[in-house]
């Protein structure tokens, strides 16, 4: 079928995108859904820093790829052997397909699939198909900047009609909640009571501050940006400083989502004696930082790795709607604003410079 897609041909671009226009809106031949396949109608695709890293070329991924991680849809098409979906059933999509076979799944969020992420890294579906044309990449095994897109059965989790949530807050939950939601929840495993700070106050670090208040923890925040220190006290924080202004304060749990190699630094120094660190920002590959192991062994801190939040979207993801239903996590306010194809490169340039927390696509 021929869809629209945003397709990335060179990283690196100089910016305004707004001008050099790094994503170029073209017309595919999308391949049907194979075996263990679904064909997803697109309804809302997040613009996330992880897109952004390609762009710019920190993040190294093969291209030409169609871009798109963090989205919602709905079912389209079904492939052979996808008994359990039925068509115009709403979809969340995560990014990570999970196979179910290998030791990373059998960790339930531990640790990363381990056919997913080499699927992910080669640029293809968790087969190792590909199903758009021209060489073209999938990216995270969604490619979701685009009217539609096929993915692995693994790759989705389908809400009944009573459950179906609105097709951004779909979207946002697939990458920002799973990913600071999950440090919280999964990695860090709060405990109502605790104090826990954040580093790093995008859409992800945002959404760790949010699951955490709705947990009972107590919030501080740390952004060199003034306006995202006030998201982050209008979302419950219950302080918000620069990173500059750390002043000897620790804290039980503290979740690094900047994604800068000194921001892990800084998050290690905040975790009190006998505390938790979780890091979940991706920062260049090449980016390092030092760290004086005795203050690790000497004061019993736990630094956590934590891909994706360590969630299983099957376990995970209900938790994440109920607790909005709830109205303790009111996703809403993640939400930026929308765009269309022809603003894509422009909101790129939004997300560069801190202007916004999410921009969803809304395909046409």
């Amino acid at each position: 079928m021929l869809i629209r897609g945003a397709v990335l041909t060179e990283s690196g671009l100089p910016r305004p995108y707004a001008e050099s226009q790094p994503l170029q809106i073209r017309e595919l031949e999308l391949s049907p859904p194979g075996p263990g396949e679904v064909l997803v109608r697109i309804e809302a695709a997040g613009l996330c820093h992880s897109d952004l890293s390609v762009v710019d070329g920190h993040r190294r991924r093969p291209l030409p790829m169609l871009l798109g991680h963090e989205a919602s849809g709905r079912v389209a098409g079904l492939g052979e052997g996808v008994t359990d979906l039925v068509e115009g059933e709403q979809l969340l999509l995560s990014y990570l397909p999970a196979c179910g076979d290998c030791p990373g799944c059998a960790s339930r969020g531990k640790q990363p699939c381990g056919p997913g992420s080499v699927s992910n890294v080669a640029g293809t579906l968790l087969t190792g198909s590909t199903r758009l044309p021209d060489g073209i990449h999938h990216h995270l095994g969604l490619s979701a900047f685009a009217t539609h897109a096929v993915v692995d059965r693994h790759s989705v989790i389908g809400l009944a009609p009573e459950d179906e949530v609105p097709p951004q807050v779909a979207a946002v939950l697939g990458c920002a909640v799973q990913t600071g939601g999950g440090a919280v929840l999964n990695a860090g495993q709060v405990q109502a009571g605790e104090s826990v700070a954040v580093v790093g106050l995008g859409a992800v670090g945002l959404a760790a501050v949010l699951v955490a208040r709705a947990l009972g923890a107590e919030v501080t925040a740390f952004d060199p940006v003034p306006a995202k220190r006030q998201v982050a006290l209008d979302l419950g924080a219950a302080a918000a400083f620069d990173v500059t202004e750390t002043d000897g304060q620790q804290f039980d749990l503290v979740v690094e989502a900047a994604g800068r190699a000194v921001a892990a630094g800084t998050a290690i120094r905040l975790t009190r004696i006998g505390g938790r660190c979780v890091l979940v920002g991706m920062p260049d590959p090449e980016d390092t930082f030092d760290l004086a192991p005795l203050d690790l062994v000497g004061g019993a801190r736990t630094v956590i790795g934590s891909y994706m939040g360590s969630c299983w979207p099957e376990r995970d993801l209900p938790r994440f709607i109920e607790l909005w239903r709830d109205g303790k996590l009111p996703l809403e306010k993640l939400i930026t604003g929308t765009t269309d194809f022809d603003g894509l490169n422009a909101a790129l340039d939004d997300l560069a410079d801190a202007k916004v927390l999410r921009t969803c696509l809304i395909p046409q």
